[in-house]
């Protein structure tokens, strides 16, 4: 079985090189169709692996090769594949084939076609092998990998300053918390004398609970920026400028989950530090309902999306940290299907809009796009929780683990967020496919994406609809490795009406979303309606001016320090002492090179003058050792 472990592993770095070749050549749709059939054989390889693994129960563990081996560091390129990794073997292969075939239509007519492909491949690529490494250090290569490609696939349309910029912030805010992360893996090895899991798991018991805190805390700061929790949260609405493919895949499937899954696998740390536990499920909650509100408001429909995801993987936080690992798990997966579809099917209303992203200049494109409109419409309804979608099995669990774990704070702010939820994600499908047709006031002709984008896209639809009814052959699988806990509400009356006061609320949170924004009157705002102009709506749209105050306390103070720096400590000190240097040596040589005129009666004064020095030298030299025991005694003398 190695073979389909390499086989899943390689494949998409194959095809990211093969996509490379053609890099600087103009566009050919073979970079595009040889990498997304790599990705298929990557796919049905982790098919196969999951096979092996239901069946049997057991884990494949190889060593690929030694990395390091120096005195009692010893650190392999090795992988493993168990219930948890395979889980994310086939989120990630699963959705980066359709992504991959969706965007050869997407960036049909795009110049970088080929380049595209190279950074996307290589992005998978390095996803496989965070989540199939079996160690720390393996795990924070892949975790650095797609950073970089990250970096390079928001920033792909590097001629737009937005774009650059927001590249940018994503790599800087995630390089402060990967300093965390890398503290945290030092802390590992430090304290276990190993960073690989098994070992590293194992000795941690025996630890003291200051250690273990510290060594959590530092991790989940490394989770906190990869999965774009508070305040390392701004980073990810911006990453829209990226292409939307690139959204479907790097931003609602597979990096961003990266920080669940780290604290997924690195769940027996975690069970000796529940006080860590509870603040990341605290402040997973927060997230949930913050990010909820700013999609309230929000004109961009991939910024909305962006949110939704923000505040979803609040909701997976808050189940690992209270120790529901597998159910965070499950819900990761099951969001993973349902918001990439989201996303592919903003990046066909982009398509047919001219790439125009306001909601509010839209309306009625459910005559142009109807596979569009369903296909978003019921992702919208998965994401939701409506049942029977997958939403529906996997949120409401996480419902259920606040409450019978008595965390009813968090089980309120989830609840709240369910309602939110429902209504912002309906509020961009009235707003797009509904109501009146906005979009004829600005000269838009919308049409429907290509017929094999739509049939790519199929697969996750169908997940998103049936993923839920797995729960419990799932919960059997990855329950080898993580712990078997069920969560259910003793009370049978008290779990009906938690689940049909639930699905109650978020239904009226649909239907008022429609009735809101199907309306008439609906027009495209211009800042000055009476909400417009309130408070809370202002503080909502400008994301509660997060961005601005970490422009105005930190960037710019940041900017002028190192402004200062360089004027009056780089140029006056730095640059001026080797600048000195150098002007000593240079005028000593323009002082010196008429020794080296070349003309005879000079360079015999010269060399008179420098054997009368030696002479000098050599009888004062002379005298000094001839006479050394009456000068010790002359200068002892004159000490006393």
């Amino acid at each position: 079985m190695e073979l389909f472990l390499y086989t899943a592993l390689f494949s998409p770095l194959v095809g990211s090189m093969f996509a490379a070749l053609f890099g600087a050549s103009p566009k050919t749709k073979i970079a595009g169709i040889v990498p997304s059939i790599l990705l298929g054989v990557s796919l049905l390889s982790s098919t196969i692996l999951l096979v092996l693994v239901l069946s049997t129960g057991h884990t494949l563990h190889v060593e690929m090769m030694t990395w390091m081996a120096t005195g009692d560091l010893y650190i392999p390129f090795g992988f493993v594949v168990d219930q948890v990794s395979v889980t994310m073997m086939m989120v990630v292969t699963l959705v980066s084939t359709v992504v991959h075939v969706y965007a050869i239509g997407y960036m049909d007519h795009d110049a970088g076609f080929n380049r595209f492909f190279a950074w996307l491949s290589a992005f998978v690529f390095s996803m496989m092998v965070l989540v199939m490494s079996d160690n720390f250090a393996g795990l924070f290569i892949g975790w650095e990998g797609v950073g970089l490609c990250s970096w390079g696939l928001i920033g792909f349309w590097y001629k737009k300053e937005s774009a650059t910029w927001a590249a940018n912030e994503a790599f800087i805010m995630n390089r402060i918390a990967d300093l965390g992360m890398l503290i945290g893996i030092f802390l590992v090895y430090w304290n276990t004398g190993t960073l690989q899991y098994d070992q590293a798991f194992a000795a941690m018991p025996s630890l003291e609970s200051d250690v273990l805190t510290w060594m959590g805390i530092f991790l989940f700061i490394g989770a906190m920026g990869k999965s774009a929790q508070f305040p390392l949260h701004t980073w990810l609405a911006d990453a829209m400028e990226g292409p939307t493919p690139v959204s479907a895949l790097i931003h609602a499937a597979t990096m961003v989950t990266a920080g669940v899954y780290l604290v997924v696998r690195a769940n027996p740390l975690y069970d000796l530090i529940p006080h860590v536990g509870l603040f990341i499920a605290s402040l997973g909650a927060f997230v949930a309902i913050f990010a909820a509100s700013m999609a309230l408001v929000n004109r961009d429909i991939k910024r909305v999306i962006a949110y939704s995801t923000l505040s979803q993987l609040g909701y997976m936080f808050v189940a690992a940290g209270l120790g529901a690992y597998w159910v965070a798990l499950f819900h990761l997966m099951a969001h993973a299907f349902f918001k990439a579809l989201l996303f592919l099917g903003a990046g066909n209303v982009m398509h047919a809009m001219d790439s125009e992203l306001d909601p509010f200049k839209m309306g009625g494109l459910g005559k142009k796009m109807k596979a569009s409109m369903i296909m978003m419409t019921l992702a919208s309804v998965a994401l939701a929780g409506i049942y029977p979608f997958a939403g529906f099995f996997s949120k409401d669990l996480i419902l259920e683990v606040g409450f019978v774990e008595h965390h009813y704070i968090i089980y309120t702010v989830l609840l709240l967020t369910a309602g939110l939820t429902a209504f912002y994600s309906f509020r961009i499908i009235a707003l797009i496919f509904h109501g009146e047709e906005r979009y004829k006031l600005f000269g838009f002709h919308p049409h429907e994406a290509y017929k094999f984008m739509l049939v790519a896209m199929s697969p996750l639809l169908i997940l998103a609809i049936i993923a839920g009814s797995f729960k419990m052959t799932y919960f059997e699988m990855v329950t080898y490795v993580l712990p078997a806990t069920e969560y259910h509400v003793h009370s049978q009356l008290t779990y009906w009406i938690m689940t049909i006061g639930t699905q109650l609320f978020v239904i009226a949170a649909i239907l008022f979303a429609y009735k809101k924004y199907t309306s008439r009157d609906i027009k495209v705002p211009d800042g000055t309606s009476k909400m417009e102009k309130s408070f809370a709506y202002k503080l909502l749209f400008n994301q509660y001016y997060i961005p601005y105050a970490y422009e105005e306390y930190i960037v710019k103070p940041y900017r002028e320090l190192s402004d200062a720096c360089w004027t009056k400590i780089d140029e006056k000190v730095v640059d001026a002492s080797v600048d000195g240097i150098a002007h000593m040596f240079y005028s000593t040589g323009e002082n010196t090179r008429a020794m080296q005129s070349g003309n005879l009666s000079t360079m015999l004064k010269w060399m008179v003058a420098g054997t009368v020095v030696l002479l000098s030298l050599a009888v004062v030299f002379g005298l000094a050792v001839r006479y050394s025991g009456e000068i010790k005694t002359i200068l002892s003398g004159l000490g006393a």
